[in-house]
Parts: structure tokens; C-alpha cells; sequence
């Protein structure tokens, strides 16, 4: 930063609201010179947002994918071919912007980077992480382009019977438009990807940012295959059961090898790991310590949210300095609380909420 970025700033923190002319009176600058100047400042992070928002001390910031879910569940049996009678709903959704949403209403300070068109899904998109305190400024808008989205026909008992996706937005993601970004990204004490990620953005960030703890969600067994090259770099990693066998090279077949799985992702170079295993529990593992934590009782109305619950707990505790283990319980019960909603957010996730579960189930 400048000496006189620093004094534009010190005269912003004193008085958000300043007028830039005000500055440029009190500096003997032009306005326009004043304007550069700010601009250069939010390009480093160092304002965030309308209305010279200073950029918090210490945040997150989570990169991946964004788009509208579009869901159709059918009344009756789906008949192929012809019109079925249903219900139709539409909601925020992507791993990326999901796992914000969550971290967001966890009480972390989370800044927010997907693609997005300049259309009405875009905005929604933009809105609902505005509910959740989630910082959108640093998202990529383009021009003309239509938002991803993703479209699911359901059968009258829930199950999924086919899927159409349009995420080639992402790709706009790409080492290019990171790299004007890359002040937010420099300031940030965490970043959250999903490998939904371009192989250009992936290298970008592991390459250039490899210094700063780097959280990643696989997201899919074919999507974590990129992840295979940068495992010395990740943080914190949180596969399921195929995608730990995949970038571990074991297959699991009991239980008991997890101990050996988990010991192979931190000879790669991974420093945190939990395993995701659906019914059967989870399996926490750092450089010092492995446990299994048993599948708990719940109320399941919806598995779609709770992996991305579960990572925004694991990054929550993260910037909460809390220890591995305090970590890995606030976002198994994070995930436990998703579970309980309808819909892929759980609008009553916070820190309280989840605490509060935690406590209900040790009384149990």
C-alpha cells in the first residue's frame, strides 16, 4: 500500500461515510486522483464493498460454484412423456456459494467469489448471500450471460429420477480473472474452494496462494481427480468415502483401513482430513491424532446441504482458533442441523443453534 493509499484510508476508517471530494480537499488532490485511489484500495481488499466498507481483520474467502436450483417434485408416479402434475421450486444454490452461506451465518466474516450472469438469477443469487452476511463484491459478473443453473425432476417419494446441469460459467473462473482479485485474496486468513474449479483456477491458487490455509471440498469423484497433483497444499480436506479411495490410492473396503487411508492423504502433504461416510459416520485425522466419530440419530429431511454445513464448520472453527477436535464436533453437528431442514440452507444455522445441539445431544 501507498503512503497515500494509507492516508486515504486512515481519513476512511475515522469517517466511512466521507464524500470523495471531501478527501480530495483534505489531501489536495483531484477527485479523479481520489477515485484511482480507491479503487486501488478495494482491488487490494483493503475496502470491501459500497459506502467504503473496510475490510475486517481477518476473514474467509470461499471460490466456487454458483447457480439456481430449480427442483420439480411429482404428486403422483412420473409418467415419461407427457405433463405430470407437481410442485416447483427454485433456491440459491452451487457448493461454493452454499458452503458461504452456511460460514456466513455461522458469524465468520466471509467474502464470496463465483461467475454469474448480469440476469435475475444473478441477483437472487447475489441477495440470498446478502442475507447471510456474505460479501459478493469480488464476484465475476458477465455481461449478457445467464447464470448456471440446475434443474432436478423428483418421483412423489423424494428419490431423483434424472438431472440437467449448465455450469459452464465456471470456467470464467480462470487463473485471469483471479488474479485481479488477487488482493482480497492476499489479505484473507482462509480460502474455501470446491473443485468444481477450472484446472487454470486451481492452479492459480495453489500455485500463487499456497501460503495461505487452503480448505477444499472434492465435491464429486470425477471432480477430485484435479485435486491429485496440489494434495501438499491442501489444509484441510473433506472427501467422501470413493474420493478419499481416489486420491489416497486404497481401496476401503472395512473400516479399520481408514487409519491407513488417512495416513497415505497426510504423506501427500494433506494437513487435516475428515472423511465423510453417510450413514455409516465420519473419520477425523491430523498429523497427530485419528478417531472415528459413529453415525448420530438425526431427523433427515434433506441430504443435499450437509456436506457443504459440514465444511463451513470445519472453516468456522478454523477462524475461530478452535483445536481439531472441538473443529471436527461443531461441524459434524453444523452438518446434523442442515440435515433437519427442508431446504439445502438451514435459515436457523448459527454458531447458538449449533452449540445448542451439541449440548441436547450430550444430555441424550
Amino acid at each position: 500500500m501507498t503512503e497515500r493509499e494509507n492516508e486515504i484510508l486512515a481519513l476512511i476508517k475515522l469517517d466511512p461515510m466521507i464524500a470523495q471530494q471531501t478527501l480530495a480537499d483534505k489531501l489536495g488532490l483531484s477527485r479523479s486522483a481520489v477515485a484511482g485511489h480507491i479503487m486501488n484500495l478495494t482491488r487490494k481488499g483493503f475496502i470491501q464493498g459500497k459506502g467504503y466498507v473496510i475490510a475486517p481483520e481477518r476473514y474467509a474467502v470461499v471460490i466456487g460454484g454458483a447457480n439456481m436450483d430449480l427442483c420439480g417434485r411429482s404428486i403422483d408416479e412420473l409418467v415419461l412423456g407427457d405433463s405430470n402434475p407437481g410442485v416447483l421450486t427454485s433456491s440459491a444454490g452451487g457448493v461454493g456459494r452454499n458452503i458461504a452461506d452456511n460460514l456466513g451465518r455461522l458469524g465468520s466474516q466471509v467474502q464470496f467469489i463465483g461467475a454469474m450472469g448480469d440476469d435475475k438469477w444473478g441477483e437472487q443469487l447475489k441477495q440470498a448471500c446478502n442475507l447471510a452476511n456474505v460479501g459478493v463484491d469480488h464476484c465475476l459478473i458477465i455481461t449478457g450471460a445467464t447464470t448456471s443453473s440446475y434443474l432436478s425432476i423428483h418421483g412423489p417419494d423424494g428419490e431423483m429420477q434424472i438431472a440437467l446441469n449448465d455450469m459452464g460459467l465456471i470456467e470464467e473462473l480462470n487463473a485471469e480473472t483471479l488474479a485481479a482479485r488477487d488482493g482480497v485474496l492476499s489479505r484473507c486468513g482462509a480460502l474455501v474452494i470446491d473443485a468444481n474449479l477450472s484446472e487454470s483456477a486451481l492452479d492459480y491458487l495453489f500455485s500463487v496462494h499456497s501460503d495461505k490455509p487452503i480448505f477444499v471440498d472434492p465435491v464429486s469423484s470425477v471432480k477430485a481427480r484435479k485435486l491429485a497433483p496440489y494434495l501438499d497444499r491442501i489444509h484441510t480436506l473433506k472427501p467422501n468415502k470413493i474420493e478419499a479411495e481416489l486420491l489416497s490410492g486404497i481401496k476401503i473396503e472395512s473400516l479399520d483401513q481408514l487409519p491407513q487411508v488417512a495416513d497415505a492423504l497426510h504423506q501427500k502433504g494433506v494437513k487435516r482430513l475428515l472423511i465423510s461416510l453417510g450413514s455409516q459416520g465420519a473419520f477425523a485425522s491430523n498429523e497427530t491424532e485419528q478417531r472415528f466419530i459413529p453415525p448420530s440419530a438425526t431427523q433427515v429431511n434433506n441430504v443435499t446441504g450437509a456436506g457443504d454445513a459440514l465444511m463451513a464448520g470445519l472453516a468456522h472453527g478454523f477462524m475461530s482458533d478452535w483445536s481439531w477436535s472441538l473443529s471436527v464436533d461443531f461441524a459434524l453437528a453444523a452438518a446434523c442441523l442442515a440435515l433437519k431442514a427442508e431446504k439445502t440452507i438451514n435459515s436457523t444455522m448459527s454458531e447458538h443453534a449449533v452449540q445448542r445441539l451439541i449440548e441436547e445431544t450430550s444430555r441424550c
